[in-house]
Parts: structure tokens; C-alpha cells; sequence
């Protein structure tokens, strides 16, 4: 239980805090306004400098496409069109269960607009017990529950390649998912583990690129730097930004050298959305940037692009395959859609927001999942079955 007059007193020390940092924040902003308006002179310049050194850059650096200054209106949808949209929940594994097992519950949403044709609101559960889904991971020093969330997001992909390949007619149609579509995590994993899991997704997407269904990663409150870090190169004092050269072998070591050696960092913390809250206008976007993540490339023909959309409630990031970004229609057509849903949902995309209610596992769906496993279990004559005394000490207590 919480203190909460304990807790009380913590808070006026936290107000003070967060203004202090809110103040500084309006300071790098400025000076970040500052830098992108020099830069944008010598926009071929520094892109050609990134080019060159970026294998020397100690921070990941994102390169414009368009102009930086480009605040662009976003167009009107079609008014007939449709948003398919999945999401993922899970029940982790537990040794204190009845069994050792986890289980996956992918959320489906298909949302017709300016049609009669009913909306499609389900989820598809799916249990995991073999030894192969749960210790086969171990071997690639990845723990199981570390798997079970990248193998939620592998189901999630193709489900919503299923959802929007297979739907009838060619009506406009935009494919969401919430989050990011840069899987970061996979590109320190073995060769063997990240075979497993990365084809399969980039398939569903070669789907949706042959059948012309744009594709959107949507991202709120991004606390992503990416875009800003080009306006780092401008202010780098070297002639050649070789960061292992001249500022220390690495991030780390950049980051704790004093600021007037290294000021290219003045100003971190500040993130991409804040500085784009201050140049685009509701209803319109940023310019393109062409992700400079490692994972991407093993993507092909998906390398991720981005841009920052101000919905009118934030400034989000917006995530799309290189097919999309580059096709003009269909880069429109998603923008489109994605700034309706985000107005049909009062701040964030409706369709997102269903699919994640169609997913998620709640606490006694949860307790009745294992229920339902223990009954199957006792049917089939297995003995002994039951929860550890620990966790049928917590759920009985007296406290």
C-alpha cells in the first residue's frame, strides 16, 4: 500500500524539478529553431557529410528527404475507404501457474467508411506450451518472455496482412500499427534467432506492397531524436565529425565530456516531436527522413521512412515502408487517413484504440485462463495439479 502523505511531500520538490527543465527545454528549442533555419541553406552540404561519416557517428542520425522546412497540409480523405488495424496482449508464463505456458491474444479491427458493410471486432488467442516455443530461445541468450513478445509482434504482422489482403474489392485501404515498425531489438540478436522471426514479417509486408495497401507505424509521444541529430552534424567543430576521434570511442564517452569540447550535444535532451510542435500547424506534416537504423538493413525493399504529423492533440511520428514514402499517392492516402482516424478517435486513432481493447487480457480473463487449464489438465488424469504455495499465499491474503 501506498503512503500517500509520505508520498505527498515528494511532489513539491518534482514540480520544481520539472520547471526547471521545462525552462531549459524552451532554450534548446530556440536554439534548435536557429540551427535547422542555418541548415537549411546548406541542406545538400551536410546530407553529403552524413553520407561520408556516418559510419564515424557515435549517434544515430536520420537523413532528410525533403526540404526541412517543409510544412506540408495534409489532404482530405477519400470518403469511402478502409482501416484495418491489429494489436497484441499476452498472459506471460509463470513457474507459480498451473503450467508453464504463455499465451498471445492478437486483436483484429477492419473499420468501413462511407459503406453499410459492418466492421469486423474480434481477436484470435493463441497458447504456446511446446518446448520449442518456450526454451528454444535460450539457446540465443534471449528469455522466454523476451520471445513471447516478439512473437506477438510477428502474429500481429501477419494477421494484419491476412486482414487486409484478403478483403474484397479495391476500395482505398490503410494498414496500422501502433508502434513502431523498426524492430531495434533485432538487430543484436543471433543470425538464427532473427531468421526465425524477421521473414515471416517482412513477407506479410510484400503482400501488402503487391496488393497496394499502404502500411503505418504510429507512434505517440515519440521521445525519438532521430531527425534532431542531423542538426547535430551543423554543429559539430570538426572539419571531419569523426566521433571516435576526436570526442571518445563511443555515446557514452561523447556524452560525459564537457559541452564547450563537444557541442554538437547542447541540445539534448530536446526530441523531434517538441521541435516539430513549434513549426507545423494542425492538419499538416514535416518533411520525409530516411531511418539510419542498423536493423534495416536486412528490411529490402522496406526501408523505413518517417515524417511528424500534428494531429491537433500531439505531434506524431508516422513510420512507412519505403514503397509508401516514395509512392505519392499512397504516402497521401495514409497520411489522409491516419489524421481522420486520429480525429474520429478525440486524440488518437480509432482504429488503433480498438484493437488494442480487442486484445488486451484483463486480470480475470487471466485467472480464468488458468482455471480453464487446470480443469483440462485434471480431465486428462495429470496429478498433482495446482499453484505454487507462493502465489496461493498472495491470492489468500489476509493483509
Amino acid at each position: 500500500m501506498l503512503d500517500w502523505l509520505k508520498l505527498t511531500r515528494q511532489m513539491q520538490g518534482m514540480s520544481q524539478q520539472l520547471q526547471q527543465e521545462a525552462a531549459a527545454i524552451r532554450q534548446r528549442l530556440a536554439q534548435a529553431q536557429g540551427v535547422l533555419r542555418s541548415a537549411c541553406g546548406q541542406q545538400a552540404y551536410w546530407v553529403a557529410q552524413h553520407q561520408s561519416w556516418r559510419e564515424k557517428l557515435a549517434f544515430l542520425v536520420a537523413e532528410p528527404i525533403e526540404a526541412l522546412d517543409t510544412c506540408l497540409p495534409v489532404p482530405v480523405p477519400p470518403p469511402v475507404h478502409t482501416v484495418i488495424a491489429t494489436d497484441g496482449s499476452q498472459i506471460a508464463p509463470s513457474h507459480h501457474e498451473v503450467a508453464y505456458c504463455y499465451l498471445v491474444n492478437i486483436g483484429r479491427i477492419v473499420l468501413h467508411y462511407g459503406t453499410a458493410t459492418p466492421p469486423l471486432l474480434d481477436s484470435l488467442p493463441e497458447v504456446f506450451y511446446r518446448p520449442e516455443d518456450l526454451y528454444l530461445c535460450r539457446q540465443w541468450g534471449i528469455r522466454t518472455e523476451e520471445w513471447m513478445g516478439l512473437r506477438r509482434t510477428q502474429s500481429e504482422t501477419i494477421a494484419l496482412a491476412d486482414l487486409a489482403c484478403d478483403l474484397v474489392g479495391s476500395l482505398p485501404r490503410l494498414a496500422m500499427v501502433d508502434g513502431s515498425l523498426i524492430h531495434w531489438s533485432l538487430d543484436t540478436m543471433q543470425v538464427e534467432a532473427r531468421e526465425r522471426l524477421l521473414p515471416p514479417m517482412l513477407a506479410a509486408w510484400d503482400r501488402l506492397r503487391l496488393s497496394r495497401v499502404p502500411l503505418v507505424g504510429y507512434l505517440s509521444a515519440s521521445r525519438s531524436s532521430e531527425a534532431l541529430n542531423f542538426l547535430r552534424l551543423p554543429l559539430c567543430p570538426f572539419a571531419q565529425p569523426d566521433c571516435a576521434t576526436h570526442c571518445g570511442a563511443g555515446v557514452n564517452a561523447l556524452e560525459s565530456l564537457a559541452a564547450e569540447r563537444t557541442p554538437c550535444t547542447r541540445l539534448q535532451p530536446l526530441r523531434d516531436a517538441v521541435l516539430w510542435s513549434a513549426l507545423l500547424q494542425p492538419g499538416q506534416r514535416g518533411p520525409l527522413f530516411r531511418s539510419s537504423a542498423r536493423i534495416l538493413s536486412h528490411y529490402g525493399a522496406h526501408w523505413i521512412y518517417f515524417c511528424y504529423l500534428h494531429v491537433g492533440f500531439e505531434v506524431a511520428r508516422v513510420e512507412m515502408p519505403e514503397w509508401v514514402a516514395q509512392d505519392e499517392a499512397l504516402r497521401d492516402l495514409a497520411l489522409a487517413i491516419v489524421l481522420a482516424q486520429v480525429q474520429k478517435g478525440y486524440g488518437y486513432p480509432v482504429a488503433l484504440a480498438e484493437a488494442h481493447n480487442q486484445a488486451v487480457v484483463r486480470s480475470g480473463e487471466r485467472s480464468r485462463f488458468f482455471a480453464l487449464l487446470e480443469q483440462e489438465m485434471i480431465r486428462t488424469g495429470l496429478k498433482n495439479v495446482g499453484t505454487s504455495l507462493k502465489e496461493t499465499r498472495k491470492r489468500g491474503s489476509i493483509a
